[in-house]
């Protein structure tokens, strides 16, 4: 049996664009959808596409989940692939976690698994090629 290679990839993300329509407010909480658009910089270079439903809390806090394409160079790779992301937004604190979808990835980044998140500070993906 091959053993698996797991690699850490960091960096920053930079939001360049966010449209956000709201689609239901009830209660204590309001549904809305955004199309999100990032800037990814460290070791995933490239742009990322987002679709988000997100649910906004009375108290503040944001809870959003949806799928992101990546389209660029993870290290000297070149490809995209798509990522659940899920979180939180509070008091300006981001929290999420990835997971790559298995069998999204295309050119040289076929094969690609992993999971990792973002916060405030920045993201880190774990990843490997099966």
């Amino acid at each position: 049996m091959t053993e698996i290679k797991k690699q850490r990839a960091t960096g920053r993300i930079e939001v360049t664009n966010f449209e956000q329509t709201p689609s239901d407010s009830g209660g204590a909480f309001t549904i809305a959808e955004a199309s999100v658009t990032e800037e990814f910089a460290g070791d995933l270079v490239g742009v990322g596409s987002m679709r988000l439903v997100m649910v906004d809390e009375t108290g503040g806090a944001t809870h959003f989940t949806g799928m992101e394409q990546f389209l660029g160079k993870l290290g000297d790779r070149s490809g995209s692939f798509v990522f659940q992301n899920s979180g939180r937004l509070k008091d300006g604190e981001l929290q999420s976690e990835w997971r790559v979808l298995p069998g999204s990835g295309t050119e040289e980044l076929t094969g690609l698994c992993g999971e990792g998140g973002c916060t405030t500070e920045g993201y880190s993906l774990e990843y490997w090629f099966e």
